[in-house]
């Protein structure tokens, strides 16, 4: 190891460990963590109260505590699709011009700490907080699950749903550096929160209906040929899956509910021989999602990289 690759690990470590004793110490992430903890016991209480009726007759009862709702309180999974996003914004927002704010990023660079260690430390950082924070929020929910129910999970329930909070945290990790990037293109806080927000109600509340727009333009119905209506679907969901939340939605339904079998239009000459109902092998559903999960990767890792080039090229005075 050279010594300019130990000292950016120092670096590394350095920026990580204050950032993240930042993160979990600021009043703002304690109201947000407050937040979430409450929306949890909540909705987890009004699942249980409804799974009650059916314990003995699930074969997944565990999994049911995340996504059964009841009125008028959704199930977790939609809180979570909500909240999630919100949070990571909120962590990243103003990683790098709340420096330039406190006029502290210059004396901070001036220490052996490169530029990529900064950046990827508070990365690292947020996306350490986001996991802690999601780990307590499931073990409230496990062990909710089992003083209500009286039953404990099984095996393939706890992989599964330990499967569903890293997919969660991906799709939180998509969200953080969107505001990462956001923090270090503006210069004010206010502008990069509010930026980094419209990017997510463009892609969760406009996304789909604009997908639904331009599947016909590019995928036109001619003749009616079920082949073209086919093409059509294949399309508009290809271009849906373009969003992080679609991506999400769809590994959490084949996580949580084993008995999906596939996500998107299936032919009637797939269906011959299959046993409609019967759950799938943990292997199967992993491999159903893959795709997801590599789709939330790639699109934390192409707004990191933005973010990394622009901070690069970023002219920084002490």
């Amino acid at each position: 190891m050279t010594r300019r690759e130990g000292s950016a690990f120092s670096g590394l470590g350095v920026v990580f460990l204050k950032e993240f004793a930042d993160q979990l110490s600021g009043t703002r992430m304690r109201l947000l963590e407050a937040l979430i903890v409450l929306t949890a016991m909540a909705t987890i209480y009004a699942a249980i109260q409804t799974i009650k009726n059916v314990v003995g007759e699930d074969v997944f009862l565990f999994l049911r505590l995340f996504t059964t709702a009841k009125e008028p309180l959704p199930s977790f999974v939609a809180f979570a699709g909500f909240l999630v996003p919100l949070l990571a914004i909120a962590l990243g927002f103003d990683a790098v011009n709340g420096e330039f704010q406190r006029r502290t990023l210059g004396r901070v660079l001036s220490q052996p700490i490169y530029r990529d260690a900064l950046l990827f430390g508070k990365y690292l950082a947020g996306l350490a907080t986001l996991a802690l924070v999601l780990l307590a929020v499931w073990l409230l929910i496990t062990g909710l699950g089992i003083l209500f129910t009286g039953l404990a999970p099984s095996g393939e329930e706890v992989a599964r749903s330990l499967l569903y909070l890293a997919a969660t945290l991906a799709y939180g990790g998509v969200w953080l550096a969107v505001a990462l990037f956001f923090s270090v293109v503006f210069k004010s806080p206010t502008t990069s929160a509010l930026a980094a927000i419209g990017v997510w109600l463009f892609f969760t509340v406009f996304w789909g209906m604009i997908a639904g727009l331009l599947a016909p333009v590019i995928s036109p119905i001619h003749y009616g040929f079920p082949e073209e209506v086919l093409r059509q679907a294949q399309t508009e969901l290809a271009l849906a899956r373009l969003a992080p939340n679609t991506l999400y939605a769809e590994a959490t339904l084949a996580l949580l509910q084993p008995e999906v079998r596939a996500l998107g239009p299936v032919l009637p000459a797939q269906l011959e021989g299959m046993v409609l109902g019967t759950p799938l092998p943990l292997s199967q559903s992993v491999l159903l999602v893959w795709p997801q999960f590599a789709g939330l990767i790639a699109a934390s890792v192409l707004f990191f990289t933005l973010a990394y080039i622009v901070f690069q090229r970023m002219e920084i005075r002490a």
